[in-house]
């Protein structure tokens, strides 16, 4: 697909609003300069498409100049100054927020003036006053804390004035932002918190902020669970370089946060302007503030503020066609993207679901745990959990009993593997030959394959499965112990597995919870980090290696062996359907757009920590499209009542599960049809 003039590829129509923080060159208290810094950075802003423009407090007159503040003349410049950039706004595309100090009514006010298309929205007052340390704000300003309903006057015009103001685009439905000033997020009650409960999806922040040791940190904690607890964006900008020195320094710090997540951060200590772009999901927070009934009972608590918060529409000209997509899209969302605490994450998530195997051991007092052991993925990962799980309880990994149970599409790589596992595991282990059961039971039903005929059908198939299940399940009665499923997230929810007496039921499902991405880079964790024996680590890659397959059906005459993704579509990008679909309820639109942006090409972006390079994948939109309308087909009309049967098994990801009882409730027999018909108006 080369002509991106079709709408799909333009990044509002699913959403996103491009926000930046700009940290421009600033002179003391020269508010000349100052003005036409901002107006440079804002015109940059505009060749670069951005939407909402956030630069530093009081970046008109620099903040730190101290009782020049009170200075007429200065005053009287930065009102001018104010009006000649509110005329050269006119023709450029940002929302502007601007910092200024502003008198009224005998007082004069530390404030965030919001620009847009040569006029002047409305004027927020800061409300927290820093009077501390270094700080003696309150010598100059008076606090708007209480302000709401006001207005003030700028140029003759009246406009806006308080802490009541959210601003809403005309244009964008989600886009509607709210102001704070630097040492508002840093009180108890932030006002943020209430714009946010009146509507707001971007939270803004223009600071000063002089740095010192640690603060860097800390402004990014303020910012990542600000965005976290209120559901929001966060956009953060601190004065640089160029403000007085005399007693302080200043580092120009730019971050965009969205739900927790860092988008973006600018460099630090810079001489240049920086301009810190990012594209907010303003889409994505509304979706996710309708799965959180917290919010909203927060702002009932807080007595409803979007209907005593005014709103201050605003109209701005977005930009239109493929504009790119500045954000950081995880190709593998469900798998630990933190590079500075990866161990700690795939530590956590093994032992989740070791805990949660080792309760279930401790509950039913089992004298065994039975696994099928097929040397593949899903098996061998639960094989390893289950052996964790009885080092921890100080039982002898004799107390697992793992099966291989070769069909007619077995290969000799995979049983092998199986035996070379369970003996480096140090476990029971045994064979059971199921074909010839599996003959008898396909001659009783007048299968054709029982006459000779090569016919490979589902039924062939599920005579194996359901045969292994079973086998499982009475070897269990036997040895006094339950059986561990092996089946996993991404498996549930393409319905990729056999229901009933099959593998879709086992007592315990360790590996419900984790997808099969997240499975692959679990176990090359273990196999590389020195968590089991080098025998076990050794087999380990050598399964990572082999080809993802069921075998239940023969090889052909080539050799070639039944594909599992081949069949319904490689795991990543179901992986990636699944997170985005199931967590934040995106359209399959918004999904394609996605993913085609994270994989079309393997050079782009960032991977997984370790992550193999022949394994760095890229996929054309045509093939995203067809594999997403199949992953549709399969998770909304299909797979249903299998999720709806499943057995117990714990929860892993925030991404979320596939459990009746958790994260996911559907009706079995629902239709597809709305998700394939957007898919099909709106991807080419």
């Amino acid at each position: 697909m080369t002509d991106r003039s079709h709408p799909f590829f333009a990044m509002h129509g699913h959403g996103f609003v491009r926000v930046a923080a700009s940290t421009p060159r600033v002179r003391t208290a020269d508010v000349a300069f100052n003005r036409d810094a901002v107006l440079a950075e804002v015109r940059r802003a505009h060749e670069a498409h951005v939407d909402l423009l956030v630069f530093p407090e009081l970046c008109l007159s620099s903040y730190a100049i101290d009782d020049l503040h009170l200075q007429s003349a200065l005053i009287e410049a930065v009102e001018a100054a104010i009006a000649e950039i509110v005329t050269a706004s006119a023709d450029l595309s940002p929302v502007l927020l601007v910092g200024a100090a502003l008198p009224r009514k005998g007082r004069l006010y530390n404030c965030a003036l919001v620009i847009a298309q040569g006029r002047l929205l409305g004027v927020v007052p800061k409300s927290y006053l820093p009077n501390y340390r270094e700080f003696y704000e309150k010598r100059w300003f008076a606090s708007g804390k209480a302000i709401r309903n006001a207005t003030i006057a700028v140029n003759g015009q009246e406009v806006p004035f308080g802490v009541d103001l959210v601003f809403a685009s005309e244009v964008l439905a989600n886009f509607r932002f709210f102001v704070e000033i630097c040492e508002d997020f840093w009180a108890a009650t932030p006002p943020s918190s209430l714009g946010a409960l009146a509507g707001a999806t971007i939270l803004c922040n223009l600071s000063a902020s002089n740095i010192v040791i640690g603060k860097s940190d800390e402004r990014h904690m303020l910012c990542r669970s600000q965005s976290a607890r209120a559901a929001a964006a966060y956009i953060y900008c601190a004065a640089g370089h160029g403000e007085s020195t005399t007693d302080l320094a200043w580092d120009g710090q730019g971050i965009v946060y969205e739900l927790g997540d860092l988008l973006a951060e600018s460099e630090r200590f810079a001489l240049d302007p920086e301009l810190c772009i990012a594209d907010v999901d303003c889409d994505r927070i509304a979706m996710d503030r309708l799965r959180l009934p917290t919010f909203n009972d927060a702002a009932e608590v807080a007595g409803r503020p979007e209907e005593t918060f005014r709103t201050i529409p605003f109209a701005h000209a977005p930009s239109t066609g493929d504009i790119g997509l500045v954000r950081p899209i995880r190709r593998f969302p469900f798998v630990p993207a933190r590079a500075d605490k990866l161990d700690a994450d795939c530590y956590e998530a093994f032992n989740i679901q070791v805990d949660g195997l080792m309760r279930r051991m401790e509950s039913t007092r089992s004298q065994s745990l039975v696994i099928g052991v097929s040397g593949g993925l899903d098996s061998t990962h639960a094989l390893i959990v289950a052996a964790r799980a009885c080092d921890r309880l100080g039982l002898p990994r004799t107390t697992i009993r793992g099966y291989t149970m070769p069909g007619f599409g077995t290969s000799e790589g995979t049983k092998s593997n199986a035996w070379k596992l369970m003996n480096a595991v140090g476990i029971t282990a045994e064979e059971i030959d199921i074909r010839p059961a599996a003959r008898t039971m396909l001659k009783d039903i007048g299968h054709p394959f029982a006459g000779g005929e090569p016919v490979y059908d589902v039924t062939f198939e599920n005579v194996q499965a359901g045969l292994r299940t079973d086998y499982l399940f009475r070897l269990a009665s036997q040895h006094s112990g339950f059986v561990v499923g092996t089946g996993d997230l991404s498996e549930l929810a393409l319905g990729w597995c056999t229901y009933g007496v099959g593998d879709q039921m086992s007592h315990y499902a360790v590996n419900a919870g984790v997808p099969k991405t997240l499975i692959q880079y679990l176990i090359r964790w273990c196999a590389t980090t020195g968590q089991f024996e080098a025998a076990t680590e050794e087999i380990l890659l050598s399964i990572l290696a082999t080809e993802i397959s069921p075998e239940l059906v023969p090889a052909g005459e080539d050799g070639e062996i039944q594909s599992t993704e081949g069949k319904i579509g490689p795991y990543e990008l179901n992986d990636f359907f699944l997170h985005h679909i199931m967590r934040f309820g995106q359209k399959p639109s918004k999904v394609a757009f996605l993913a085609w942006h994270a994989w079309r090409d393997a050079a782009a972006g960032n991977w997984p920590a370790h992550f193999p390079e022949e394994k760095k994948n890229a996929y054309e939109l045509a093939t995203i499209r067809s594999w997403l309308e199949q992953f549709l087909r399969r998770f909304f009309a299909f797979s249903q009542f299998k999720r709806s049967a499943i057995p117990n098994g714990p929860k892993v990801s925030s991404g979320g599960a596939l459990s009746p009882r958790g994260d996911w409730r559907a009706p079995s027999d629902a239709s597809a049809a709305v998700w394939l018909a957007e898919l099909d108006a709106r991807v080419p």
